[in-house]
């Protein structure tokens, strides 16, 4: 399945790689030239298709346990102060994506919506220290059965586009599409000191399948 994010994307790709086949075609371009440019347009327009591509997940998770909220590669766990919204210590969990994995972003728990905001930034690569803080991100809290948790999508030095769909007072289930991210990006996820977690640096999550944290009641 397409996601709906990428539908314009596909067009427009196949328009712009359709008319050099034309112009070609018309102004009789050499056999060899044509098929050749015929293989790269579709390899280019089969990466494009896949980058938009929204596999269905169903998740499988407690109300206190956490699913990954995006495809990729865990990259860190560790304690980190949170500085917007906890102003705190907290666990993180943050994993990478690359260009070739999914770009849907899935709530992580079960719970409510209680704190939503979109922040403007630069386009520093996802794996810089400080695209947590200077890049454009939005950040989301849900208010669970085991207390607040925050994820933080944060676009990349390719990304230049993140939609979020959730917003305050939004109920949401775990593994429930809540946004995208265009391109290489990372998500954060923050969590309670105590919080038990089963990621770690090097796993390749499943988005919205895999479990990687598990939380104390509140």
């Amino acid at each position: 399945m397409i996601h709906r994010e990428g539908k314009r994307s596909i067009f427009s790709a196949l328009t712009l790689l359709a008319l050099p086949y034309v112009l070609m075609t018309y102004f009789n371009a050499l056999a060899w030239v044509i098929t050749a440019y015929l293989v790269v347009a579709v390899i280019l327009f089969a990466l494009v298709v896949q980058f938009f591509r929204n596999p269905n997940r169903s998740a499988i998770a407690g109300e206190l346990e956490l699913v990954a909220p995006a495809d990729g590669k865990v990259v860190i766990v560790e304690q980190v102060n949170e500085p917007e919204y906890f102003h705190g210590k907290r666990m993180m969990i943050s994993i990478f994506m690359s260009p070739l994995n999914v770009h849907v972003t899935r709530s992580p728990i079960k719970g409510t919506v209680v704190y939503a905001k979109y922040h403007p930034g630069k386009f520093l690569v996802a794996w810089h220290p400080k695209s947590s803080t200077m890049n454009e991100r939005t950040t989301v809290v849900i208010e669970s059965t085991g207390g607040p948790v925050l994820f933080r999508q944060i676009a990349g030095a390719v990304a230049r586009r993140i939609s979020l769909y959730s917003k305050p007072g939004s109920v949401v289930k775990a593994g429930e599409e809540v946004g995208f991210i265009r391109f290489g990006s990372r998500v954060d996820i923050y969590l309670p000191m105590d919080a038990e977690i089963l990621a770690k640096v090097g796993d390749k999550p499943v988005g919205g399948e895999t479990l990687i944290a598990r939380l104390k009641q509140a």
